[in-house]
């Protein structure tokens, strides 16, 4: 049975920003649903109402809609009209292909003011002798009935003759409530029966179970030919149901209706794909396996500086943070991203308490940072010298240096290889007919000579 649940009103309220308590208009239609409830509660402003092509056999919980203006129950199974005298603002009601049989349970519309047209089409009271006429005389505000209009004179002739229509009328609804008896007599002996027939059969299929089991437990039998005789008896069960003959009553539509919703229910069952077997995370002997569901990019890297693994994942940039989940083993390390799996198996055994994990702000990425368990061990660093030792050092440096003793020109003993050649020079004797160069004596300056610093110079 389906329900009219909170849920349900506002996925179908999605043109009102999904508020139901200011709702105006709602299509309920083909979902099923056996009852009308919760909606004078929750929408007290509805004015449209689509209900077709539910399995509705009452109408109820609707008079507390005081603004509701069109009523849709068409293709229900409704057999009286009744609970609609307190909404006052009805100007239509469609219960095309029901199954209504009590006509003068239309008097509940009478005092509707604002009431202007009903569809009975296709219900059991149209077939009444007198039925257009007793409802035109007991409705005078209709205008249109089963989408005719109402004339004046049709109008007038039928007041005149309502009192016998009336008594025509009530006695052909005895007559149907008379043949809608029989029906559901007629329905239940046939189901109790078909219960019998089910209990006296119970003992062969046990005994066919019986021997599924005996050959599942012995040779394989072929699975294709069952399939297909399975295939076969449905067949033949579905075109048993559609010929069987039956009385078009709101149990045969009820009966219909299950009977699709199997159908359905069995090609959707057929057509499902079979179930994913879950992802392996481990080999048989227990070893960790490398698995990447999420297909995302990621380097491994080893900085020997800081012996420690650093794990760079590519997460999506605008993923929310709640949605990653960092699980780091000694042996292997595990990401979950939005529910796939990411598992990368380590060659070293980390520090997982030590890890961390850190995620860029700007490009999203997942920085897991593991230190190894082991240490390495490394050659010491020599110390830092105090700047006094450095003094000292220098200085014993300076002492290891060679030193030369300085002595006086004029106590050298041997002769000054460096001046020969310039003694010689000295002594050069000119060419023939040579004249030596004589420097230009300056003439000095007279006593009246002012050196002014304003006048530029001679040239």
């Amino acid at each position: 049975m389906v329900r009219i649940t909170e849920d349900l009103v506002r996925k179908r309220a999605e043109h009102n920003n999904l508020e139901i308590s200011t709702l105006e208009e709602i299509s309920l239609h083909q979902q099923d649903i056996e009852k009308i409830e919760n909606l004078d509660k929750w929408c007290r402003d509805l004015k449209i109402l689509y209900l077709q092509s539910n399995l509705i056999p009452k109408i109820e919980n609707v008079g507390r809609l005081k603004k509701l203006e069109y009523l849709n129950l068409a293709l229900n199974n409704v057999e009286k009209i009744e609970n609609l005298e307190n909404c006052e603002m009805l100007q239509k009601l469609d219960l095309t292909v029901n199954f209504v049989g009590e006509l003068t349970s239309i008097e509940c519309l009478k005092n509707l003011a604002h009431f202007r047209e009903l569809y009975l089409t296709g219900n059991p009271c149209t077939e009444y002798e007198g039925y257009r006429e007793y409802v035109v005389a007991t409705l005078p505000q209709l205008k249109y009935l089963d989408g005719k209009i109402i004339e004046k004179s049709e109008r007038i002739k039928s007041m005149q003759d309502v009192g016998v229509l009336k008594g025509y009328i009530i006695e052909q609804q005895n007559r149907h409530r008379k043949k809608r008896e029989k029906e559901k007599e007629e329905i239940r002996r046939h189901e109790e029966m078909k219960e019998k027939s089910k209990k006296g059969t119970d003992w062969y299929t046990d005994v066919n179970g019986d021997q599924k089991d005996s050959q599942d437990a012995g040779e394989p039998r072929e699975l294709n030919t069952e399939e297909e005789d399975d295939e076969e008896m449905s067949a033949e069960k579905d075109k048993k149901f559609w010929d069987e003959e039956v009385p078009f009553t709101p149990e045969s539509r009820v009966a219909v209706h299950e009977h699709m919703k199997k159908l359905k229910q069995k090609d959707e069952d057929k057509n499902k794909p079979p179930p994913k077997q879950p992802r392996r995370l481990f080999a048989d002997d227990g070893r960790p396996l490398n698995v990447n569901e999420a297909k995302i990019d990621f380097t491994l890297t080893e900085d020997e500086s800081e012996n420690c693994f650093l794990l760079d994942v590519a997460c999506f940039k605008h993923m929310d943070t709640s949605l990653i989940d960092c699980d780091v083993q000694p042996n292997y390390v595990r990401i979950s991203l939005k529910g796939k799996m990411f598992q990368l198996c380590l060659t070293e055994e980390v520090n997982a308490d030590s890890s961390t994990a850190k995620r860029s702000q700007i490009t999203g990425h997942l920085l897991v940072t593991m230190p190894k368990a082991k240490p390495v061990i490394k050659p010491a660093k020599p110390k830092a010298e105090s700047s006094s030792e450095n003094k000292e050092n220098r200085q014993k440096g300076n002492r290891n240096t060679h030193e030369k003793l300085e002595v006086d020109a004029s106590a050298h003993k041997t002769v000054d290889i460096a001046n020969i050649v310039k003694e010689k020079m000295d002594k050069v004797v000119p060419p023939l007919g040579h004249k030596s160069r004589q420097k230009a004596q300056e003439r000095p300056n007279s006593e009246s000579f002012v050196d002014d610093p304003d006048v530029p110079p001679l040239e």
